[in-house]
This record gives C-alpha cells, structure tokens and sequence, in this order.
C-alpha cells in the first residue's frame, strides 16, 4: 500500500507519542499534544462486505466512501422503499466504484432491512431517514452486524434509549459503531481537540455552535404519492421522521461541544419559529440557551432561510484562551486572550466522509472496536431536548427527556394514508 505524505507525518506523529507546547499546560508549564495517527487507508485483510439500508443521496455517498476505505471490500446488498431510489443508487455506484450488486441481493419495501441483515454481510449502513434509525440498529446488533449510521441517531427520546441500550448490546459483542459524525475523523479537529486537552485554552467555561445555512431541498407531492410516501420522499421537512433540522443537521455542532467540552448541559430554553419553509411541519430557525450543572452556558444557532448569514461553525472559550472550529479548510484556529492566533491549522486534510469508514474498516481488522452510538445518542437527545424547548416554549431537562415516552410517527408502516395530524407547533400551547 502506497504512502502518502499526510498518512506519514500521522504515523510520525503518533510514533513520536506527542508534540511538546511551550507554557500552556492548565498548571502553566509544558503540556504533551496527543496527536492521533490519521491512516490513509484501513488495512488490508479478508474480504469484508457490507449491505447498504436506505440508498438516498447520503446512502449511496456512503456506500462510496466504505468502497474506498481500504482494500477487499464489497457491498453485497442493498435495501430501500422506494425501486427507483434503489435503481439510482446502484447506478451511482456502478458510475463511481465500477461495483455491483446481484438482483438477488436487491430489496424494496419496509421490510428490506431485515432481509439485507439476513445476508452474510458483515457491516450494515444505515442511511434512512432517522425515524427508522432505533429500529434498525436495535435489528442490527441483535444480527451481530458491525454497523455504520448516520446521525441523527433517533428522533425522540423513545428512539434514544433504544440507540443507547443497543449500544451496551454492540459493547458486550465487540462490534464497531460509527456515527456519521464526521468531525470526529477529521484531522484539524482532531490537532485542535489535541491541543484543548493539553490545556492550550486552559478550562472551557462557555460555548457557542452554528448551523446557519440557506432553504435545504424539499419534494413537492405527485399525484400518485400517498401520504406515506409523500412524507418518506419528503422526509427532511417533518418533525416525525427527520426530527427538525435542529436534530438532523445541527446535532453535528452540539456533538463537537460535547466532545470538547467532555460533560453534557441539564437543561434548556429555546425559541424558533417557521417563517419561510415551503413544506412540512418544521420550524425554519431556532436558537437553544443550553445550560450545564455547574452554571457554564452554550448558546446554539440553527437556520435554514435563504438570504441570510451563513454559518457553520463551534467556538469555545476558556480561562486562558478560545477557540474556533469549522470544517472549512484550515480554519481550525486557538487564540490567546487578546485575541492574537496562538495556533491554526496549516496541514494537508483528508475527507472526513472518508475518515469514517477508514477507521471503522481499520477497527474490524485490528480487532480494536470503536462505538461511537452513546456519545451520538447523548448529542441528538440535546437536539430533541432543545427542539422541545422551543416548540413548547418552556424550560426542559435532560432528565425530563430521558424519562420521556414521546414517540413520533405512526406506529405502523404502509405505502397508503395516515391518519394523523401534523400541525405546525406554537409556543406556550404545544404539550408535546
């Protein structure tokens, strides 16, 4: 396998154990920088083969990226509701990869993912709008699958304990978890969260993250469609199956404070509104004053409107120092108090689409599992959590969210009606 420059300064990196910084350890002495060691591709080893659920543009994105992850390895089946959805993604794949799958290794409908599992693949990815997310990992771990999902991970708190106690399920049987939550894998977050552990900003006392963006993508119903597969083929823009883009897009951001910052807030109070959205019952807008036992606060933003200022991003700020993350190229930056750079990110970056399947690929064949549901399930419960807040108008707790029943969406699966009300939620009237 060649070796690239990036993949050989990680492995120095990592050889050499640590990097030393000059006075910004939390005492004010010198302070070891942990590295990781970022492999260019997984190592090789037996043919691993994996069978994809849900072949939507992410889906198949998926898929694409688990192809390129190392070497010997197959996607040996595929499900989806939807023929065409299906037809497309193998397309796209045949188009990029040159891969295929046999049509006796095709499904369609909503029992397709529990025909895909009961094939001899040895991962599953799971890329299907996230109301189905519990169900299918929960089936997953049961079929002993090693499993790659995308976040979100659930849309209620019904769906989160499900994640989290299938999660334990994963642990007992050694099986590897990745979540979709790309910053994780990616190398300038990484060096920075390297560099924050240090103590390079000394302890965090205040966060702020950022998903401000324009109008995302929505389907306007054909005449044939049902209710159902309307809603499926529209899926971002409803609450039941997306859980609102709070939980869907801006989960990303809420996961990197939580990792940063290592604890998780207790309660919050938010407000959002629907302005503009052309479809669905979602909000189009909110904003989360997020709270932490010990008084710190994380202000969270989210915005999906045209014309407006845009945003991705997380911020901290610590007793000796802040700073700014952001998946754009080199943007990664740790500043001193008086707001000069103390350090930014000047490497070369890989893409952390790809990272993921990289190092879930390379913790099957190292037998070192990594399961990143948990922390992915504890992120999108603050999503759900702040969502809440703001549709309801009041103070909510994550204890209260955890001792929750709420369940979204219908409890039984068909291409037809559904006889249920989807009303835009008002603050201070919404019981939900």
């Amino acid at each position: 396998m060649s070796t690239s420059r990036r993949a050989f300064m990680g492995v120095a990196a990592g050889a050499a154990g640590a990097l030393a910084l000059s006075s910004c350890g939390k005492s004010g002495g010198t302070a070891k920088v942990n590295v990781p060691t970022i492999l260019d591709k997984a190592p090789d080893g037996p043919e691993l083969k994996a069978g994809l659920i849900g072949s939507g543009g992410r889906g198949t994105g998926a898929a694409i990226n688990f192809l390129k992850a190392g070497p010997n390895l197959k996607l040996a089946a595929i499900g989806d509701l939807f023929e065409d959805r299906l037809l497309g993604s193998l397309d796209r794949i045949k188009k990029e990869t040159g891969a295929e799958v046999p049509e006796s290794a095709r499904f369609v409908g909503f029992d397709a993912f529990e025909k895909v599992m009961a094939t001899d693949v040895d991962i599953v990815i799971l890329a299907t709008p996230p109301h189905f997310r519990p169900e299918h990992f929960k089936a997953a771990v049961a079929a002993g699958k090693h499993v790659f999902m995308e976040k979100p991970v659930a849309v209620d708190p019904v769906g989160i304990k499900t994640v989290i106690e299938a999660a334990g399920q994963a642990k007992t049987k050694n099986l590897s978890v990745v979540t979709g939550t790309q910053r994780r894998h990616q190398k300038q977050y990484l060096e920075t969260f390297a560099r924050i552990q240090a103590g390079m900003i000394g302890d965090i006392v205040a966060g702020r993250c950022y998903w401000n963006m324009s109008q995302l993508w929505f389907r306007e119903r054909q005449e044939s469609w049902t209710d159902m597969e309307w809603m499926i083929r529209d899926w971002v823009n409803w609450t039941w199956l997306s859980g609102d883009h709070i939980c869907e897009q801006h989960v990303h951001n809420i996961d990197v404070i939580n990792w940063f910052t290592g604890k998780l807030p207790t309660k919050a109070v938010g407000f959002g509104s629907r302005q503009r959205r052309v479809t669905g019952d979602q909000y189009d807008n909110f904003a989360v004053d997020f709270e932490y036992e010990d008084g710190m606060h994380m202000q969270s933003f989210c915005r999906q409107i045209d014309g407006c200022a845009n945003n991705v991003s997380e911020y901290v700020v610590g007793t000796k120092g802040s700073a700014y993350m952001s998946a754009s190229p080199k943007s990664c930056t740790i500043f001193n108090p008086d707001g000069s750079i103390a350090w930014r990110f000047e490497g070369e970056e890989a893409s952390p689409y790809d990272q993921e399947h990289v190092d879930l690929v390379a913790a099957i064949r190292t037998s070192n599992p990594i399961n990143e549901a948990k922390t992915t399930a504890e992120s999108t419960m603050l999503a759900i959590m702040g969502r809440v807040s703001a549709y309801t108008g009041k103070e909510v707790s994550f204890k209260e969210m955890m001792d929750s029943d709420m369940r979204l969406g219908p409890t039984e699966y068909q291409l037809g009606a559904i006889d249920m009300e989807f009303p835009v939620a008002v603050p201070g009237t919404d019981k939900s």
